[in-house]
């Protein structure tokens, strides 16, 4: 009879080939239930877009009371995954890996670990991690000094390895679906801010802002200041800053302020 382990593994396993929407896959190596290859795309908008990310999983005896033992069987260039062989002292914080290269650096996997999570979460978590590097509690120091002093020389790295190792398609980070370039998050900012400014301005429907400021100034919204001006039936003079005329200054002041 299987044990409840193994029942367990079964499930979670079968839960995974049944789920069409994740694309996170995991299955046994050869007869051994305890011994699987899971697997997970490249987080669009990150220098590892449109990669096969391969891991190797060993199930221990205490499972599901104890996590599952993982390490990146693709090679990638990442602060908190190894990219050589490296000590791995700090066990009650460091995902476990049986020689040091590939180890993780993952919380929710270790202390954060508890037997309502399973396999596919675990595989879910490693991939967010792609998407949120921390360098400052590093796996592997070299890649988070990279990180932190030289971003763009990390973007690019990050995306040969991606290329190289990992089968993603030969384009710059910030193409397709957008990776980060220095480049691209300033346009992204810039062009925000534009937007932004657009919307603003909207509101002042091709009145001048600082025209119209002078009345927001003394404590009306703008939507009612801009009514009166229609109302009262200033030009707009293509959004050129004018001086008003005294009658028309009363004329809108009394509209503010609900006058006849």
């Amino acid at each position: 009879m299987a044990s409840n382990k193994a029942r367990r593994i079964a499930k979670e396993i079968a839960d995974l080939h049944a789920d069409t929407q994740s694309h996170i896959h995991a299955d046994t190596v050869g007869d051994d239930i305890t011994k699987l290859r899971g697997s997970f795309g490249g987080p669009p908008g990150t220098p590892y877009e449109g990669g096969k990310y391969e891991i190797n999983i060993d199930i221990p005896s205490e499972y599901p009371f104890r996590p599952p033992i993982m390490k990146f069987a693709t090679k990638v260039w990442h602060p908190n995954v190894s990219s050589q062989t490296v000590s791995t002292q700090r066990m009650m914080v460091w995902f476990r890996a049986d020689d040091g290269k590939g180890a993780i650096c993952v919380d929710t996997l270790s202390t954060g670990w508890s037997p309502v999570l399973t396999i596919k979460s675990a595989l879910i978590s490693l991939q967010s991690l792609l998407s949120s590097p921390e360098p400052k509690d590093p796996q592997d120091a070299e890649v988070a000094q990279m990180l932190i002093k030289n971003p763009k020389e990390f973007e690019r790295v990050a995306r040969e390895w991606a290329v190289r190792y990992a089968g993603a398609p030969k384009k710059n980070v910030g193409e397709g679906s957008g990776g980060a370039t220095a480049e691209s998050i300033e346009a992204a900012e810039k062009e925000a801010e534009h937007r932004e400014q657009e919307a603003n301005l909207a509101v002042y429907e091709g009145y001048n802002k600082e025209l119209i400021d002078r009345f927001v100034n003394m404590g009306f919204d703008v939507d009612r200041v801009v009514a009166a001006f229609k109302y009262v039936g200033i030009d707009r003079m293509g959004g050129e800053d004018y001086e008003l005329e005294e009658a028309y200054m009363g004329d809108i002041t009394a509209r503010l302020l609900g006058e006849p």
